[in-house]
């Protein structure tokens, strides 16, 4: 753990207390997943993607304010070449504590071990279906096998925290869900059902597929799983079962509340700021982070964005602000 500075506790205007960064380091995706890019990456040229001097100050600075926690998202965050010293400038910051990424797991079996000594303290890995033939519908690629030896590295490498998400769509049957949850039950894993979330561009795909998380919830309990005290890991809702090594969770992004003890800021790949995922604002960071000797007026431009930070989205309204694709900001 790094020697913590002086530093700011940052609060947005509803008293929430935040100190969580997800940090994007690219918007292109070698997946072509049916919820998020399945036409795949635009063609156009994409703007230029935050160096890694520039992550090293972006990070400080939010450092510097209380962020303690910080995840690395795409796009796909392996198909950055530099990404081994991405993950070390992050865990070397003072006051960063946790060091954790999203991926979708195509490159994991080979980078595991490097992430882990660079300093990667938690990874998630996007998985939504254990059949081989729904899982290329979804994707595009029909390389299940690579992503589940992927996570296997990921927990052999010694990965202190490793999640799988399922995004939960229409026709993820009862078999496939007892095959998630049996995972847990040999292996010390975090298998996490999240809701579909609506987009600007999923929105056809959205009404056909969605399932909500209310179903899960209802077999879980069932089943004998109950909710761990204290089970709360930022929206999720953790459950936990006699006999399993590891855990599942439930994030319901349209249940009430849900935005109620939102902790967490984004930064895009090319360094827009977003206060809130499904929000309208995207705030220019990049221009601050140039030079170090910007350190404190980009930390003020971090807290004035805070405080523009929404109550909740309006998912449930059907409004999903300027939110085009989940990996543009990473979700």
């Amino acid at each position: 753990m790094n020697a913590a500075p002086d530093r700011r506790a940052l609060r947005d205007a509803f008293g929430r207390h935040l100190y969580y960064l997800r940090l994007s380091l690219t918007d292109r995706c070698n997946y072509r997943c049916l919820y998020c890019l399945p036409e795949g990456c635009a063609r156009a040229p994409a703007p230029a993607l935050l160096s890694l001097d520039e992550v090293r100050r972006l990070v400080r600075a939010f450092a510097d304010l209380g962020f303690w926690k910080v995840r690395l998202t795409g796009g796909e965050p392996t198909l950055r070449a530099d990404l081994p010293e991405l993950v070390r400038a992050v865990a070397g910051t003072p006051g960063v504590e946790r060091v954790a990424m999203t991926t979708n797991g195509h490159r994991l079996s080979a980078l595991a071990g490097e992430l882990r000594s660079a300093g990667l303290t938690s990874l998630n890995v996007s998985l939504d279906s254990l059949d081989p033939e729904r899982f290329r519908r979804i994707t595009g690629r029909a390389e299940l096998e690579a992503v589940v030896a992927g996570i296997e590295s990921a927990l052999a490498a010694g990965i202190p925290s490793v999640k799988v998400n399922v995004v939960l769509q229409r026709g993820l049957g009862a078999p496939e869900v007892d095959r998630f949850l049996a995972w847990t039950e040999r292996r010390p894993l975090t298998v996490r059902f999240i809701e579909l979330m609506e987009t600007e561009r999923n929105r056809a795909f959205f009404k056909e597929a969605h399932l909500p998380a209310e179903e899960i919830r209802t077999r879980l309990t069932g089943e004998g799983w109950t909710v761990e005290p204290g089970g709360h890991d930022g929206p999720a809702t953790n459950y936990r079962h006699p006999g399993h090594l590891g855990r599942c969770g439930l994030i319901s992004a349209y249940e009430p509340e849900f935005c109620r003890t939102c902790n967490r800021l984004r930064v895009s790949a090319a360094g827009g700021l977003r206060p809130c995922l499904f929000g309208d604002e995207e705030l220019p960071l990049r221009p601050l982070l140039q030079r170090d000797d910007q350190r404190e007026e980009l930390r003020l431009f971090i807290e004035s964005a805070a405080i523009r930070k929404p109550a909740a989205h309006l998912l449930e309204e059907g409004r999903c602000g300027s939110m085009h694709s989940f990996a543009a900001v990473g979700g």
